[in-house]
């Protein structure tokens, strides 16, 4: 099951308010057709309130919001032929699942035969079939799911857009449901527009994120480049896990408590900078750090067994607490330092973050 053709998203300069609060603050994003791109960021940034403008049910102050070209603006939610994903999934409990799946077709004036073979076929694709017959009540929050995805695809349109709907299964099913919906998309030729909170998620899921913070977008990037490259401070300390110290910087050069950084990424210019040290990027040494390394050395304060991994809190010389986070198999466990014994920690230049620090 494909689409006919997906279609390219153009957003110019969107705006929303309500009241003082700025919603959406001068917003532009290009996504190609057939992209799945992830809108991620903390309640209350304005991810929602951009999906629900693509959707129609949120109607812009000012700016142009064109599918293929078309500008969408003042064209009503239902003549914009979105499947629509929404985070309570929103199914009929009177309907049974086929029915369900097959009510955009219903609406469209299909004919109860096409109706039934086509939701068969969505049903099909989403591995629920021989479900149709099913009432809502008896399905699992999994199944649920996969019912408003069939539905949402089972007219083959040429955008999706997705409102968390992973966001009620426990945390096993959503990841198995990420890597399945990551799979479909493959499948379908459709443009995919998708809202998380969750950043593991957005990072397992995506051809791009992008950033949402305080109504405007930080950063979009690949899940790779904008984990290893984050352009601030926000987006740095939202994407992954870090510990993040200041730093002064002067032209390209970056200092920690008076020693010289290497890194091989840019520095942004802006008032102040904070390294960004990613846990799982750290390299512990028995004897000193290499020469061509970042040498971030001290004394074990914490371990903190986690499951998959350990978590090593090392005091700093001088700049504060650094994580380290070490595998917990056998190698990780032989390696593993003392508490209050003093290691070497080395960082390398191309796992170097330096970001402007947006929230000094």
């Amino acid at each position: 099951m494909s689409a006919t053709q997906s279609l390219p998203i153009d957003i110019s300069n969107l705006c929303k308010s309500y009241g003082s609060v700025k919603a959406l603050d001068d917003v532009s994003l290009n996504i190609p057709a057939g992209e799945f791109l992830t809108l991620l960021g903390p309640s209350g940034s304005g991810k929602t309130t951009l999906l629900m403008a693509l959707a129609g049910f949120v109607r812009p102050d000012c700016g142009s919001i064109r599918f293929g070209g078309q500008e969408m603006i003042a064209t009503p939610p239902h003549q914009r032929g979105l499947g629509m994903v929404f985070q309570s999934y929103a199914l009929f409990p009177f309907m049974t699942v086929a029915e369900n799946v097959a009510y955009p077709l219903k609406i469209r004036g299909v004919s109860k035969s096409d109706q039934s073979t086509q939701a068969e076929r969505a049903l099909d694709t989403v591995q629920l079939g021989g479900f149709g017959d099913r009432r809502i009540t008896q399905l699992s929050g999994g199944q649920r799911q996969r019912v408003a995805l069939a539905r949402a695809m089972v007219f083959e349109p040429q955008i999706i857009l997705m409102d968390e709907p992973l966001s009620a299964l426990d945390k096993k099913l959503r990841e198995h449901m990420q890597i399945e919906l990551k799979a479909l998309h493959h499948k379908l030729d459709a443009t995919v527009v998708y809202v998380t909170h969750d950043q593991r998620e957005a990072l397992t899921m995506s051809d791009r994120i992008a950033v949402v913070n305080h109504g405007r977008i930080e950063q979009v990037e690949t899940p790779e480049r904008l984990y290893r490259q984050p352009s601030s401070f926000f987006v740095a300390d939202f994407v992954g896990e870090s510990v993040s110290l200041p730093v002064d910087v002067a032209g390209n050069t970056a200092q920690l408590a008076g020693r010289v950084l290497k890194s091989d990424l840019p520095i942004a210019p802006g008032g102040g900078h904070r390294l960004v040290i990613r846990p799982e990027l750290l390299e512990v040494t028995p004897g000193a750090v290499p020469e061509a390394a970042n040498d971030l050395s001290g004394e074990v304060h914490e371990i903190i067994y986690q499951g998959d991994s350990v978590l090593v809190i090392v005091n700093h010389d001088s700049a504060g607490e650094i994580n380290v986070r070490v595998p917990a198999n056998r190698a990780g466990q032989m390696g593993l330092p003392s508490k209050c014994e003093r290691i070497g920690l080395s960082l390398h230049p191309q796992d170097t973050i330096i970001v402007p620090d947006h929230a000094s």
